[in-house]
């Protein structure tokens, strides 16, 4: 049993060997219907227990969908819907009933913490499907993004142009630790990456710039990343903190100073015209909705992979 929780967790070979199989099941699907299983079905006969503390639009029809090409099925839950470690019910037994009913849980939760306490119960294996600290299948997905389109990451060079001190951005820095690529974060100095991670990366001996200029953090970039500037259920003034990133937007005239071929990407959902343009998002250099449909292969592989079904 192997849980997915942190991209540090795993080794790099593990890392890779998760996004081969996704892509070459990927290929394996062309001409299928979206729903339809495949051919091997290796999750028939197994479910898996999906539990939303936030709301969710990629994540829950991503993972459902990927559940359903994988031969399986899916139950879907609302904390306020079940005990969920509530005072009639310890967090313990709600994940010892879990174990008893389903082969694998998936947790999209407001605290890390959550992820933790209630993997430290269970006795299937559980993904995290987002935490306040990581967002490891989105990475994963932007990965296998990266490389249909551009070839081995390895090496390459990825900025991160916004707030440095969020979920995405720390797991890009795990990411750029365990798949050996360059990166480089624009940010304001308010909201430079955690100690933490920072300390993280340089054990690790992550090739990481952290700069306070967005134009130095693309020059020479592969591909330019960001994410909404506010993010659900931030407990900031979002006046205060859109004003202070206003210098971080990604617009045509930063993408310019990346490569001539560099590629932009978002998590989704956008804040149109805050974090990135229109005319970005919108435009030839991006490849947003190819990252939100590698969701389903990505995580079509974490599952098999967490579960010994490769």
């Amino acid at each position: 049993m192997k849980n997915f929780i942190n991209i540090a967790d795993l080794s790099s070979n593990d890392l890779m060997s998760i996004l081969e199989e996704a892509k070459k099941r990927k290929i394996k699907r062309k001409g299928f219907n979206k729903s339809a299983p495949d051919d091997d079905k290796p999750f028939e006969g197994k479910s898996m227990a999906m539990i939303f503390e936030k709301p969710s639009t990629r994540t829950r029809m991503s993972f459902d969908i990927a559940v359903k090409q994988l031969g399986g099925s899916t139950i879907i839950l609302n904390p306020d819907g079940i005990h969920y470690g509530k005072g009639d019910e310890t967090l313990k037994d709600t994940a010892k009933i879990l174990t008893e009913y389903v082969d694998i849980v998936m947790l999209r939760t407001s605290e890390h913490k959550n992820l933790e306490e209630f993997g430290k119960h269970l006795e299937i294996p559980i993904i995290n499907g987002l935490s306040d600290q990581s967002h490891p299948c989105q990475i994963m997905s932007d990965i296998m993004t990266f490389e249909e389109i551009k070839g081995p990451i390895k090496e390459k060079t990825i900025s991160w142009i916004g707030d440095g001190n969020n979920n995405m951005s720390n797991s890009l820095i795990e990411a750029a630790g365990k798949f050996n690529f360059n990166l480089k974060i624009g940010c304001p100095k308010k909201y430079s990456p955690d100690k933490r991670i920072l300390k993280w990366a340089k054990k690790n001996k992550v090739n990481l710039l952290v700069t306070h200029k967005p134009e130095l953090a693309v020059a020479e970039s592969d591909c330019i990343m960001t994410d909404k500037w506010v993010s659900m259920n931030d407990k900031v003034n979002k006046k205060l903190k859109k004003k202070n990133l206003k210098n971080y937007q990604v617009n045509k005239r930063l993408m310019s100073l990346a490569k001539l071929d560099a590629i932009f990407m978002h998590c989704l959902p956008v804040g149109r015209g805050e974090e990135v343009t229109d005319e970005v998002i919108d435009g030839n250099k991006s490849v947003v909705w190819t990252q939100a449909l590698n969701r389903i292969h990505a995580q079509k592989s974490i599952i098999n992979w967490c579960l010994g079904l490769r």
